[in-house]
C-alpha cells in the first residue's frame, strides 16, 4: 500500500524516527484541502503510543479538510544543515502517514494533558487554568501512524 523507500541506505530505523518525533517541537501536517489542492501547516504535537496528537481551531480550513477525507501525511525536519562547499544538504527527516480522528469528550482533555506535558515546565496549575480557559473552543486532532519512515544524508550515516 504504501511506497518503500528508494534509497534504503539512507533509512533510518523505526527507533531513531520515533527518538525524532518524541525531541521534535513542530512539524507540518499534509491533508487533501479545498478543490483537490494540498493544504500543508506547521503545528506542534507530541507523539505518544504510536499517534501524534494536536490541536487546533474548530473550524478552519485544516478540521474541513479532515473532515472530508481523513488520510493525511506529517512531516518532521531534525536537521537541515547546508553544506555549499559540498553542494548538498545534511538533512535528516521523518514522513508519516496515517488516518486522522476529530476527538471528543473525555478523549480532549486526555489529549490536551498529554500534550502540554510536552511544553510544560514545570507550573502544572498555570498549565491546568490555560488548558481550562480555553477548553471550550479546543478541538484535538489523533492521527494514527499507518506507515513511517525516516531518512538522512548519505554523509550522516557515515558519521
Amino acid at each position: 500500500m504504501f511506497r518503500e523507500m528508494r534509497r534504503k541506505n539512507q533509512a533510518l530505523s523505526r527507533e531513531e524516527c520515533v527518538d525524532i518525533l518524541n525531541r521534535a517541537t513542530s512539524g507540518t501536517l499534509a491533508v487533501s484541502g479545498d478543490d483537490g489542492y494540498p493544504y500543508a501547516v506547521p503545528l506542534s504535537f507530541v507523539y505518544n503510543d504510536n499517534k501524534i496528537i494536536f490541536h487546533c481551531a474548530k473550524k478552519g480550513h485544516k478540521i474541513d479538510a479532515i473532515r472530508r477525507s481523513d488520510k493525511v501525511s506529517f512531516c518532521v525536519i531534525d536537521a537541515d544543515d547546508v553544506v555549499p562547499e559540498e553542494f548538498t544538504t545534511y538533512f535528516r527527516s521523518v514522513i508519516v502517514f496515517g488516518r486522522a480522528r476529530i476527538l471528543e469528550n473525555d478523549e480532549i482533555r486526555a489529549a490536551i494533558n498529554t500534550l502540554s506535558e510536552k511544553y510544560d515546565f514545570g507550573d502544572y496549575d498555570a498549565r491546568k487554568r490555560e488548558i481550562d480557559k480555553f477548553f471550550p473552543a479546543l478541538c484535538m486532532v489523533e492521527i494514527s501512524v499507518e506507515h513511517m519512515t525516516g531518512k538522512e544524508a548519505i554523509e550522516l550515516k557515515a558519521k
